[in-house]
């Protein structure tokens, strides 16, 4: 079964260059919006697709510039016996070199036979398909695929129009599954009208084998078509050329009626059976008009779960996809210095622990590592307030927020390092009473991460306390007694061995209007007592941040806001 075994790009949209040598498996790209993942799928459709011309502009160009062809190069591998034989393809045969991904002038013993399929549009918008080959191009021979071997690696594209894969037509799946085929013109010619019955009982001996692997895969997909699959004469179709022909349901209704999620669903489980005859699959958005479960189905029927029958080249913007993928399979597509580059996610432990619990920071471009929820909260209520005023959130700025969940500090650098292999911008947002290894920090800082931290042995609690105004202070005393009742009273006797009280905090403000560091300690140690903390949640510490912190920024210490603002001003810098 052929695969693509290298994938070279020039001069294309977006792309100035890219070199990827993909999975011979699952593929699945992603990245944040225009960073090339659909112009990667449609420049394998585009070299490896079965047409004749394609429509192209200038704005296909690089930079508009057209005095740079655009080039597409597709090293196939997994060849049939056909396009390895010498009479045929002699001269532009090559050897691929598995370890070291080189494309050696001549097949060998320890090499796979490949072929170097390359696509080039000048200036003139003309395309050119030819092989590549050195010997060839010394001799002056030019050659491209016959199209009978185009036909056959011709990629399946699963997208918006899937449904023209339901009908008996020139290069849909159901023409791959079986060499069965039809001849309508007989009934045709017999009746008009009736022409559907009449041909519907002829066509179900002829295309039986196919009608029988649509329903079986329809089954397992969950897909209703009724208690069997049908081969009627198509009511949409205007003349009686490709297309006449089909796919309906038991009650005659043409399946290609069926909604965009089941029609894509079925035609990936029908691809998964023709993967003997056409090996490579291409769907952009893969998640587009199917629910979070049938997500999972039509991976499946990709064969994510096993070794893959098939070659799937997918882009995605959807978490859920991302939690039923393995790492291996996820690829990050992103601008580096010299163009384009892909880096397969991985498959340690930190790394898929990291794709299960937060698949959503993948589709970011700068990333959060937050030391708990109540820095999570904090900044979620202090962007909320900021977007009210008229600034632009974090969200909009791709930006993800991660909860390292507490505990060891060294915990947020494990995973801000799987992100910083990959090539995200990294922050870590952290408590300083328990101090990190410096070893560990240092390597973090060293290759481009950031790191903001509360004051010298301070946690979260402590540097609201020690840093609002004496009114904000009372204000968060309110909530956290709104919130937990008498308990604060008891926390702060503790934390205080009996030196003040919630009452004498209260006079203290009245009286001076203000609030010794004594008492501001005392009432930062109380709010995180025993790992009850008054705050300790997204939501309370969101609420405390929205409605007493942003409103406090003019007023607090200027350490505290300058903080903050180190925060927002690092978010906004890294929108692409």
């Amino acid at each position: 079964m052929a695969r693509i075994r290298k994938i070279e790009i020039a001069n294309f949209r977006g792309i100035k260059q890219l070199v990827w040598f993909p999975s011979p498996g699952i593929n699945c790209l992603i990245g944040t919006g225009d960073s090339g993942k659909s112009t990667v799928l449609d420049a394998i459709d585009l070299c490896l697709g079965a047409r004749r011309n394609i429509q192209i502009s200038d704005a296909d160009f690089f930079g508009l510039d057209i005095t740079s062809p655009i080039s597409i190069t597709l090293t196939l591998g997994g060849l049939e016996d056909n396009l390895m034989s010498l009479e045929s393809y002699g001269l532009f045969l090559h050897g691929y070199n598995l370890a070291t991904g080189n494309i050696e002038a001549e097949p060998s013993v320890d090499s796979e036979v490949v072929i170097c399929l390359n696509l080039t549009i000048g200036s003139d918008l003309e395309p050119s398909w030819s092989l590549l080959s050195e010997r060839a191009a010394k001799q002056e021979i030019v050659k491209s695929l016959t199209w009978k071997d185009r036909v056959a690696l011709a990629p399946t594209r699963i997208g918006a129009l899937a449904d023209y894969n339901l009908a008996w037509q020139r290069g849909s799946v159901l023409n791959r599954i079986s060499e069965e085929r039809a001849d309508a013109s007989l009934a045709l010619v017999k009746a008009a009208r009736d022409a559907r019955s009449t041909f519907g009982d002829q066509a179900e001996k002829q295309l039986a084998e196919a009608l029988g692997v649509v329903f079986t895969t329809a089954q397992e997909l969950g897909v209703g078509i009724g208690a069997k699959a049908r081969a009627l004469l198509d009511s949409h179709s205007v003349s009686f050329s490709g297309g006449t022909i089909s796919l309906h349901s038991e009650s005659g209704v043409p399946l290609r009626s069926l909604g965009i999620g089941s029609t894509r669903l079925l035609v990936a489980g029908l691809q998964r059976k023709a993967a003997n005859c056409a090996s490579i699959v291409l769907s952009d958005e893969l998640e587009y008009g199917l629910e979070p479960h049938r997500i999972n189905r039509f991976l499946s029927s990709l064969g994510a779960k096993e070794d893959a029958p098939l070659q799937a080249f997918l882009t995605t913007h959807s978490p859920v996809a991302l939690r039923e993928l393995s790492g291996k399979q996820l690829f990050v597509l992103r601008r580096g210095p010299n163009g384009h580059e892909i880096r397969t996610v991985g498959v340690d432990n930190d790394t898929q622990s990291t794709i299960r619990l937060f698949p959503e920071a993948f589709l970011a471009s700068s990333v959060i590592i937050c030391e708990g929820a109540s820095e999570i909260g904090l900044l979620r209520g202090l962007d909320l307030n900021r977007l009210e005023q008229g600034a632009v959130s974090m969200a909009a700025q791709s930006v993800a927020l991660i909860d390292s969940g507490g505990g060891e500090a060294d915990r947020p650098y494990a995973r801000a390092a799987v992100f910083q292999s990959l090539g995200y911008r990294v922050m870590v947002f952290r408590d300083d009473d328990v101090k990190p290894t410096h070893a560990i920090e240092q390597a973090f800082l060293q290759k481009g991460g950031t790191v903001v931290k509360y004051r010298e042995g301070r946690a979260l609690e402590d540097e609201l306390f020690g840093s609002l105004s004496p009114e904000a202070c009372q204000q968060l005393i309110v909530y956290a007694d709104e919130l937990h009742g008498d308990v604060i009273h008891e926390h702060l006797r503790t934390a205080s061995n009996n030196s003040i009280t919630v009452q004498s905090v209260w006079d203290e403000v009245q009286s001076s209007k203000a609030l010794s560091a004594a008492s501001r300690g005392y009432l930062g140690k109380a709010a995180r007592i025993r790992r009850a903390g008054w705050f300790k949640s997204i939501s309370w510490m969101e609420h405390v941040a929205r409605t007493i912190v942003a409103k406090d920024l003019n007023k607090c210490d200027p350490n505290f806001s300058w903080m903050v603002n180190q925060v927002f001003t690092w978010a906004a810098n890294g929108k692409q």
